[in-house]
């Protein structure tokens, strides 16, 4: 099977106002913890679709021992060595981790002994708790920076009302598990409406790879309990980890809300595929786009387009194609996400994609708009944006892991447009 994003290209002058984030692209800094979220108010006079009485930020990231700095030489080695399964999931920046799977290390300065590395007890460990009253609506601005994982995300007894996606209003549906992807923000609205004689979980969970991180679990505290005091019932436990048809439904039933959208274009001026690869490249394990693997160059690339600076890019020809990951019969899930531009999502497909037959069920009427998108396994994205932001912009799986083994590509985009540079820019390459 052949896992492809397709771009179509066109675009929208929007006014946008929502949920972002921000975070740092150089080497695995994201993932150490250069990361944040970013709120746009609505412009006076553009009432928001919705209301609600309480506004709230909750950021779902996961979290390794191993330092960036060791990922990053793991993935950069011969033999290959992944990250694997995050330690924990964090919500709000806290987490869980079972201690007693933590080797003792050997006490400093005596040479033996050992002292523990890992204290669950202590205050600093304690969950995230979301603290609410009852009959009270809340706005939950969620965002994902996890560095590998899909994650699920439940509050035990409550439903969820879906209307923000990335910047962009959403024709609401309710869910009790939200899926989101590396990358992707939501807004959801909760109801705090069951009886507040206690407190109640708020959990997430891994998909869309065979999880063995534990659990992420914050609390949803109905005041006036005490915020730590754990509900008595068990977490939910969330949903199938292999289930890509729930998570496929989802992702289609994402509409951009009536009166708040612009439709896109009928048709392209250019149809771009890219296909999902795995490669082995001079004895590297590589994340590729048609068998191409991006490797950064000392010079950069606005740069080296504005000046024309020759011999910057490696021009040498691609490996053999490998539809696949590097594990036979294996498609995974890659969040693709786009700088510089929002996109019209247009559809989702299962299987190889038929340019001559999938396009006639694109949604052109009411499509969300984005600045990140699942391409799910053994299936096909196809999204369309308008080229008008000059500059050289990535674009690409939002993994963390996966970026740095190149899976990425950079548009060209009316570099001739591009204003005099700064003097700041240059000194790195060919600019020194």
């Amino acid at each position: 099977m052949n896992d492809m994003i397709i771009l179509l290209f066109k675009s929208v002058i929007l006014l946008q106002a929502g949920t972002f984030m921000y975070h740092g692209h150089y080497g695995m800094q994201r993932a150490a913890g250069l990361n944040g979220l970013i709120i746009v108010s609505p412009r006076l006079g553009r009432p928001e679709p919705f209301t609600y009485h309480h506004d709230r930020s909750i950021l779902l990231t996961d979290w390794y021992h191993a330092s960036t700095f060791d990922q990053a030489v793991g993935l950069s080695s011969v033999p290959f060595v992944f990250v694997g399964e995050p330690q924990s999931l964090l919500i709000n920046g806290r987490g869980e981790y079972n201690c007693s799977l933590v080797a003792k290390t050997p006490a400093p300065g005596t040479g033996n002994g050992s002292i523990p590395t890992c204290n669950s007890n202590s205050p600093e460990c304690a969950p995230f708790s979301l603290t609410v009253v009852h009959g009270r609506t809340y706005r939950l601005r969620i965002g994902s920076l996890a560095s590998l994982s899909t994650i699920s995300f439940q509050i035990e007894g409550h439903e969820m009302t879906v209307v923000e996606a990335d910047g962009s209003y959403v024709e609401p549906f309710v869910t009790k598990n939200l899926i989101i992807y590396s990358g992707e923000t939501y807004s959801v609205l909760v109801k705090a409406d069951q009886p507040p004689t206690r407190n109640y979980w708020l959990t997430t969970s891994v998909v869309a790879r065979k999880p063995a991180t534990p659990n992420g679990l914050a609390i949803f505290n109905y005041y006036p309990n005490h915020p730590r005091r754990n509900p008595r019932t068990s977490p939910p436990a969330g949903p199938q980890w292999n289930d890509t048809a729930s998570r496929l439904s989802q992702s289609r039933a994402i509409k951009a809300r009536k009166g708040y959208f612009e439709s896109p274009p009928q048709k392209p001026d250019r149809v771009i595929e890219l296909l999902n690869t795995q490669n082995k490249i001079n004895g590297q394990f590589k994340w590729s786009l048609n068998n191409l693997s991006l490797a950064l160059p000392s010079t950069p690339y606005l740069v080296a387009l504005k000046k024309n600076l020759k011999g910057v890019f490696d021009a040498e020809q691609p490996p053999d194609q490998n539809a696949n990951t590097m594990t036979p019969n294996n498609s995974e899930s890659h969040p693709w996400h786009l700088h510089g531009h929002d996109f019209w999502v247009l559809g989702y497909g299962e299987g190889t994609y038929d340019s001559n037959r999938d396009p006639q069920y694109y949604n052109l009427v009411d499509p969300i708009m984005k600045n990140t998108v699942p391409l799910h396994p053994y299936g096909w994205t196809a999204i369309r944006f308008r080229a008008d932001n000059p500059g050289a912009w990535f674009f690409h799986c939002h993994i963390e892991s996966h970026f740095f083994m190149g899976m990425a590509v950079v548009f060209e985009e009316g570099i001739g447009m591009v204003g005099r540079l700064p003097s700041s820019v240059m000194g790195c390459g060919k600019t020194k």
